[in-house]
Order: structure tokens, then C-alpha cells, then sequence
């Protein structure tokens, strides 16, 4: 490797081999690549300058100059730990020399300092000693820290590339008791196969860290992806949960399916929830809030400072839910909005899904205020335009892939069909009954 500054002035080594700088330019890339680097992360937000390169612009040039990217847009207060560890991920991954940059430096140098204060190799008060000998200003790193620490419940995101779904673990550091949100049960649609990989994931982290699951929930009956709680409940033997309008979906899809001996009561779960209802994790106060729209079904779990919202919210650059599901409504999925945003400022928003826009890597936290400021479904608009927007913006997606097969498992609470005379399972795919949809490709 050559000598950093012979490659771009301000470039510092902050490790064996992570290289962090400002900006280069477009141009300065063939020399990146000459240098012996073989791969190029940005943690710029796109248009965050006049004149500074895309990161499609970025992507091509490293290309042609044979070298990786990866997109990790963050800004000083929007960073969390799904960055993080998506940084450390892209670090890991690239076979060689890393050359990572932002603005200054200052938010590529701090994500690699979180990380590692996270893992144990550094402590707090390291950083300032850190951030003189790389001339780099980690006070970023540092007021992350401090903030992360006083929260509650500690979450932990599991992202499933398959189906960009996005499962979590809260848990409180306090009684080390967890509930586990929205599992996803594997499963390849073309050959049929079902698998537990993801949430063996889960169950590893949940032994790791010494926790005990106390509840194991689901915000809806997903469309897109299986649910794993009846897998896990027989794991761990923590009571499964979702909201009681569950048994209006139940109904619904009852019909759809033509399936009169199915109970539409909810039994299939060990405890329904009411809007307003509060329980705890652990010694964590948290709160049902009734969230329809995108189903009927649809709840949000408040537990501490930490809302879990799944598809009614995304993140701010990739909007809101779709309403257009049997049972679906923009009208109420507006309305359920007004209350998740009436929270604090500061309260965290998880999300369900992540479809990476842009080809960023995947994030699922953000914060009301984000939300208010910078979601473009939502920031600035008016009921009636949003409600417009959002069912034109229905009329052109197509279903999800999975919906026929995941629904008849997840309003049975994650359970398979029953072994037929063969021994095997089968699911019922209805054919025309979801009306006149767009088609996917």
C-alpha cells in the first residue's frame, strides 16, 4: 500500500485496513484503485452538496477501476447501529485495503469508532486520545455513545435479505427479559421449502446475551413473509401476542380462502391486545397503539422510547405502507399516522422492511422528528393529498410475491398447514381473488 497521502491528502489509516478521507473525485478513483485499495465505502446522503458525485456515479467509477462500493449514507444525527454494523460488515467484505470517506472523514471515522467501542476492543474514554492522534473530530462517536447508553429497550434489528424483512429483539438491560417482534419463518417459494435459519439466528443472539423472552409478537399478519412466533413459542415457551382486530383479518381472508372450519377468534395466538393496552418487558413500561390501514390488523408496540411500527411507517426516504391489501385504507392509515407522529420527537421508529432505495444498505431505525422533516409521503402534506397520492401509488405495485402463501399461516399465528393423508403440507392458493392487480415481473 502506498503512503495515504501520496493517494489523497487528507487520507488517515485509522487500521490495518480502513482508510478514511474526504470526498475524492470522480477521477481520483483509477489512482484509489492503483494504490492497491479494492474497495470504496461512502457515507455521504446523496445531494447532501452542490457538485459533490452521485453514488451511481461513484458505483460506476469504482467498477471500472475494479474496486467494490458500498452506499452508508449517514448524517451526525440520524447514525444507528444498523449503520454501524453495516460499516463494519462492508470493512469485513472487501478483500483488501478499504477506502471509506464522507464530507470530512469526521462520519466514516465515527462509525468505525462506534463499532468498536460497541464491541468491547475500545472504551469511551479512548476517543479523545483516538481523535487527536487521527486528527479527526469524533465527536460524533462520542455524543452517539453517551445517548445509546441511557436507552431503552436495547433493540437489536435482524434484516432478511429474502424478503427485506426486518425481525428484532427488545430487551431490558435491566432484568436481561426480551420480547422478540415480528420472526420470520424461511421459505423458498419455488421449491416449497421451509427453513428455521433466521430464527435460530434469533434464538443464538437471545442465548449470547443471556436473555429470556418474555413475549414473542407480531404487529400484523404480514403478506409478505411467514411468521416464525409458533416456531419460537415452542422454543422458548413465551406467549405468543398480536392486536385483537386480528380477527377481522381472520374473517376476511376466511373467505377468501373458503375456509369455514378455520376459528376466527384469535385462539391461535396466547394473548390479543386492545388499543391503549399497557404490559411491560422486563421493568420497561410499553403500550399498544391500534395502527390500521395498511391491514385491519395492524398495531404498534410502544415499549419504552422505542416504537415498533412495521409497515405503517418506513423509513424517510422509502415513505409509507400500502393500503391496497384486502381490508386496507389510506384514510386510516393517515389517521394512524397522526398518533404515531403525536409522539416525542425523539422516540424511535422501527420499521418492518427495508427495500435498500438507491442501493444503500439496510436501515430500519429512524426518529419522529426524521420522519416529520424528511418523509416525503408525509412532510408537509395535506390528508386529502396523501390519501390521493398514496392509492395512486397502490394502483401500480403488484402483490407481494408471498401473500397467498404467507397469509394462511400468519392468521394462524405462524402455524403450517396439517399434515394430509401423505404426510405432507400444502398451502391453498386461490386463484382471481384479489380482483383486478397490477402484475409483477
Amino acid at each position: 500500500m502506498s503512503d495515504p497521502a501520496s493517494i489523497h491528502p487528507s487520507a488517515t489509516q485509522i487500521s490495518d485496513k480502513l482508510f478514511i478521507a474526504p470526498q475524492p473525485s470522480l477521477t481520483d478513483f483509477a489512482n484509489l484503485a492503483a494504490a492497491g485499495f479494492k474497495g470504496v465505502i461512502s457515507n455521504r446522503p446523496a445531494n447532501e452538496q452542490a457538485g459533490q458525485p452521485s453514488p451511481a456515479d461513484e458505483q460506476q467509477g469504482a467498477a471500472a477501476s475494479g474496486m467494490s462500493f458500498h452506499f452508508i449514507p449517514v448524517t451526525a444525527s440520524t447514525i444507528t447501529e444498523a449503520d454501524v454494523r453495516a460499516f463494519q460488515n462492508a470493512v469485513s467484505e472487501i478483500a483488501g485495503p478499504v477506502f471509506a470517506h464522507c464530507k470530512s472523514g469526521a462520519r466514516a471515522a465515527s462509525l468505525y469508532a462506534i463499532g468498536e467501542v460497541l464491541d468491547g476492543r475500545l472504551a469511551p474514554q479512548e476517543l479523545p486520545d483516538l481523535s487527536s492522534r487521527w486528527g479527526v473530530d469524533l465527536s460524533i462517536a462520542t455524543k452517539w455513545l453517551a445517548r445509546n447508553a441511557e436507552r431503552r429497550p436495547r433493540v437489536r434489528g435482524f434484516f432478511d435479505p429474502h424478503t427485506f424483512s426486518v425481525q428484532y429483539v427488545a430487551s431490558d438491560p435491566a432484568t436481561r427479559q426480551c420480547a422478540i417482534i415480528d420472526p420470520v419463518l424461511d421459505f423458498d417459494e419455488k421449491s416449497g421449502s421451509v427453513a428455521t435459519t433466521s430464527a435460530d439466528a434469533i434464538l443464538r443472539y437471545v442465548a449470547e446475551e443471556k436473555l429470556t423472552v418474555q413475549w414473542i409478537l407480531d404487529t400484523h399478519p404480514h403478506a409478505d413473509h411467514l411468521s416464525a412466533a409458533h416456531y419460537l413459542h415452542g422454543k422458548t415457551g413465551a406467549p405468543t401476542a398480536t392486536g385483537a382486530h386480528v380477527v377481522e383479518v381472520q374473517k376476511l381472508w376466511q373467505s377468501i380462502y373458503n375456509w369455514p372450519e378455520l376459528k376466527t377468534d384469535g385462539s391461535q395466538w396466547d394473548h390479543l391486545f386492545e388499543d391503549g393496552e399497557d404490559f411491560t418487558i422486563g421493568t420497561i413500561d410499553a403500550r399498544i397503539l391500534y395502527s390500521p390501514g395498511h391491514t385491519l390488523g395492524s398495531i404498534t408496540y410502544l415499549i419504552g422510547d422505542a416504537a415498533f411500527v412495521h409497515d405503517t411507517i418506513f423509513m424517510p426516504d422509502s415513505g409509507t405502507a400500502r393500503t391496497d391489501f384486502p381490508g386496507g385504507s389510506a384514510e386510516q392509515l393517515w389517521n394512524s399516522l397522526q398518533g404515531i407522529l403525536a409522539l416525542p420527537d425523539d422516540t424511535r421508529l422501527f420499521t418492518g422492511h427495508d427495500y435498500q432505495p438507491s442501493g444503500r444498505a439496510p436501515r430500519w431505525e429512524s426518529t419522529v422528528g426524521e420522519q416529520k422533516t424528511h418523509n416525503d409521503q408525509i412532510a408537509g402534506v395535506s390528508k386529502a393529498a396523501f390519501i390521493a397520492n398514496r392509492e395512486a401509488r397502490d394502483r401500480s405495485l403488484p402483490m407481494p410475491k408471498l401473500i397467498l402463501h404467507a397469509l394462511q399461516v400468519n392468521i394462524m399465528g405462524g402455524r403450517l398447514p396439517e399434515p394430509e393423508s401423505n404426510g405432507r403440507r400444502y398451502l391453498k392458493i386461490p386463484i382471481d381473488a384479489l380482483g383486478d392487480v397490477a402484475w409483477g415481473h
